[in-house]
């Protein structure tokens, strides 16, 4: 199993941003700072405008696999 390195940093945020994040986190049993990580790659994603979103992308993928037979009828 690989692991990710990790860089600690220390910011600041305002009390209810990070209460609401703690609460996603006990909500779906994940640790905080996963939670954060996430938070921020799809920031990052959002930022990079020329580049559609890593899950824009995924969901795409998928309904080319699910539905290539149709796709190419319609063509037609």
């Amino acid at each position: 199993m690989s692991t990710t390195a990790r860089e600690k940093f220390s910011s600041q945020a305002a009390p209810e941003v990070l209460a609401a994040l703690r609460q996603i986190a006990e909500s779906q049993g994940r640790q905080f700072q996963a939670v954060l990580d996430e938070a921020l790659r799809d920031y990052i994603d959002r930022q990079q405008k020329e580049r559609p979103r890593r899950h824009v992308m995924g969901a795409f993928a998928s309904s080319l696999d699910e539905f290539d037979n149709l796709y190419r009828e319609l063509a037609k």
